[in-house]
């Protein structure tokens, strides 16, 4: 064979030996090809890219993907014009069945051997996705936008929630995995996104006569409880959603007390519950399954039930008319061919059980030693998520502070995102919280009066941060709630005497800053501080020194319940009023209690302040026993002549009454009468 015959032969090898290889691939399912190797030079390839156009046609303008969908299969012009007709509708977009998940898997290995920014964008629109698309709790639903119907409640069926988080995980903890790395701003999203699931997890564990035990396939949104889908899916205890869960809190690294509780509690119930001397046998014909029988078989491996009852795991089965039957054989064939009611899944999490509490116990040991034990002085305290200070946790270090102390605590808070409730008991006074920068030093949650849900009260039960000791300080933070606009939800409580809060960021919706203590006086000085609804809110003597009092919505600044005979309530001095661009109608106060005193002195005032400034909640009584007035105040919003009647407009010899000394002096001797001056 000649030269040219050798190099003819040897490119139609080539090429024919390429065509067969991507039709291997593309027949494979779209399942199976987002789960292909990120080295396979498949997708490097022509088709691969081909593909990937397809990825991005099916993608939601709102960032989501439809489900059960072959992504490797060729579009035809028709096809494709639908498609792009569909983009603004956000129809179809879910977690479900590996949707959006799977696309965002896809997306990172092609972007890893043909960086296209396309590819980029459509990932990073994915994430943007599944964070808008968590709940305020932590949970996801199956479909964002909201879908009426089942689809609202938290959703750990065929593994989910399990998927998204982890995503962000892997995101989160940079590990590579994906090839496609979010910005910084976008990880400490994905770090309050991560540790919000977790705690949706943790709580939604269900509870069996007291004892902790698994998880229903979906949990309902509000109450948290066990909850029905379609017909045949009850409530219920799931071997098979359950085992993933447990799977991932596994995978945490230096796991909470909660996780480690959630953990223990789930494998001491997967051996109570496990299935032995049955095996499932099929009949197949022709590819398809027709007929499921459970045989007993001494040497079977262990099997768990998909549906257990709630109150005794007995395991169940029904048809679409949703009645319970407590054996296979009882349902139709349809049911009980086409659905897996058992599952082997648990065996992974009995499996790596073992050898996770060994690694769980010599980290700890390690941890303990490094970061739990003893600061070196009990009067400086350094916090720090990496580990490199005396604790990771701000509220261990406030309950390792000395009670009582004769000299002042101080604890650094490093730069971090501190997902957790903070509590100042009233035995640790004297304590100084101050943070390394006030913009990346942050701590955050998300409790509001629905989650908290224990009565008319749960307003108090819902802040981030509550100090309840006095002489606290805390500068350089921010301090918020992230619940959003769902009502009542504190983001910083403080029930004490000689607090002051400096160069801080106080972040929520409604009732974001709770001041109370009758007779107590705080000082807020420097700070930011914003929400929707009676934002600030409270009956003790506070001073506003210089702080940006920021409108999010139409409603009201303040909301005092000033106790009768208190010669002073809230002060406002030389502030900013500002607003978002949708807040035009912001009245500067109303009264929470009839005896409420505001006053704003020498503060600019915003176009967004309502002319009439003041409203009375309906209170006639209020106009009389209340105290709304202003001083030397400027600004668009200033309008003196048009305020309500029974406001006022402080004379010059009326506003010398106004200064630091005679509102928050103190006439006790043994204390520091400059408190508020001289606390750094």
């Amino acid at each position: 064979m000649n030269t040219f015959c050798k190099v003819i032969l040897a490119l139609f090898v080539s090429f024919t030996t390429g065509i067969s290889v991507d039709a291997q691939v593309l027949d494979k399912s779209w399942k199976s090809i987002t789960e292909m190797d990120s080295n396979d030079q498949w997708f490097a390839s022509s088709e691969a890219k081909a593909v990937a156009e397809n990825v991005l046609l099916y993608q939601r303008n709102i960032g989501g993907w439809p489900k059960n969908i072959q992504m490797q299969k060729p579009l035809s012009d028709t096809q494709k014009k639908e498609l792009l007709g569909l983009k603004n509708t956000a129809e179809g977009s879910t977690t479900d069945n590996n949707a959006t998940s799977q696309e965002m898997l896809f997306l990172s290995k092609i972007y890893k051997q043909q960086p296209d920014e396309s590819y980029k964008k459509a990932f990073l629109l994915g994430l943007d996705y599944l964070l808008k698309a968590q709940y305020g709790n932590g949970g996801w639903p199956q479909f964002y936008p909201l879908k009426k119907g089942y689809y609202t409640h938290i959703t750990y069926n065929d593994d989910s929630m399990v998927r998204i988080l982890e995503i962000i995980i892997e995101l989160k903890n940079k590990t590579g995995y994906y090839s496609i790395q979010p910005s910084e701003e976008i990880i400490e999203k994905c770090k309050i996104a991560f540790d919000k699931g977790i705690d949706c997890i943790i709580k939604t564990q269900y509870k069996q006569n007291g004892v902790l035990t698994a998880w229903c396939a979906q949990h309902d949104e509000n109450t948290f409880l066990p909850a029905k889908a379609r017909a045949y899916e009850l409530p219920s205890l799931s071997g098979k959603e359950s085992a993933k869960i447990v799977l991932l809190l596994m995978s945490i690294e230096n796991p909470s007390k909660e996780v480690i509780t959630a953990v223990d509690a789930a494998v001491t119930w997967f051996e109570k519950v496990k299935i032995t001397g049955l095996r499932e046998e099929r009949i197949v014909k022709n590819g398809k399954i027709v007929d499921k029988k459970m045989i007993p078989d001494a040497n079977a491996l262990p099997l768990w039930a998909r549906f257990m009852e709630l109150d005794d795991n007995k395991p169940f089965f029904s048809d679409r008319d949703g009645v319970k039957k407590y054996s296979l054989s009882e349902i139709g064939d349809e049911r009980r061919n086409g659905y897996a009611w058992y599952t082997n899944e648990p065996k992974e999490v009995l499996k790596k059980y073992d050898k996770w509490k060994k690694k769980l116990s010599t980290e700890s040991n390690s941890i303990q030693k490094k970061v739990t034990k003893a600061p070196k002085d009990d009067y400086n305290i350094i916090v720090a998520l990496d580990g490199s200070g005396d604790y990771t946790s701000i509220q261990d270090a406030i309950y390792n502070s000395p009670s009582f102390p004769y000299k002042r605590v101080f604890i650094t808070v490093k730069n971090g995102i501190y997902y957790e409730k903070v509590r100042v008991p009233e035995w640790n006074t004297k304590i100084s919280l101050i943070g390394e920068s006030k913009e990346k030093t942050i701590i955050s949650y998300d409790d509001y009066f629905g989650k908290i849900n224990l009565g008319r009260n749960s307003t108090f039960m819902t802040p981030t941060v509550s100090v309840e000791a006095n002489d606290f300080v805390a500068s350089n933070l921010t301090i918020q709630n992230t619940a959003g606009p769902v009502g009542q939800a504190v983001a910083l409580s403080v029930v004490a005497n000689r607090v002051v809060v400096s160069n801080c960021i106080i972040s929520g919706n409604q009732d974001t800053l709770y001041t109370s203590g009758e007779g107590f006086k705080q000082y807020f000085k420097d700070c930011f501080i914003e929400g929707t609804v009676d934002f600030i809110f409270g009956n003790t003597t506070a001073v506003f020194d210089n702080c940006t009092i920021h409108a999010k919505s139409d409603s009201y600044l303040t909301a005092a319940s000033t106790t009768e005979g208190a010669k002073y309530g809230f002060v406002f001095m030389n502030c900013k009023l500002t607003a978002n661009e949708k807040a035009t109608q912001v009245y500067l106060g109303r009264p929470w209690r009839i005896h409420a005193k505001t006053v704003f002195l020498n503060c600019e005032m915003g176009k967004h302040i309502r002319k009439e400034g003041w409203n009375n909640w309906s209170k006639a009584d209020a106009e009389k026993a209340s105290f709304y007035a202003e001083y030397n105040c400027y600004g668009s919003g200033f309008q003196p002549e048009n305020r309500v009647a029974w406001s006022y407009q402080l004379k010059k010899s009326e506003a010398k009454n106004y200064t630091l000394e005679k509102i928050l002096g103190e006439s006790n001797s043994k204390v520091n009468l400059n408190w508020y001056s001289d606390f750094k």
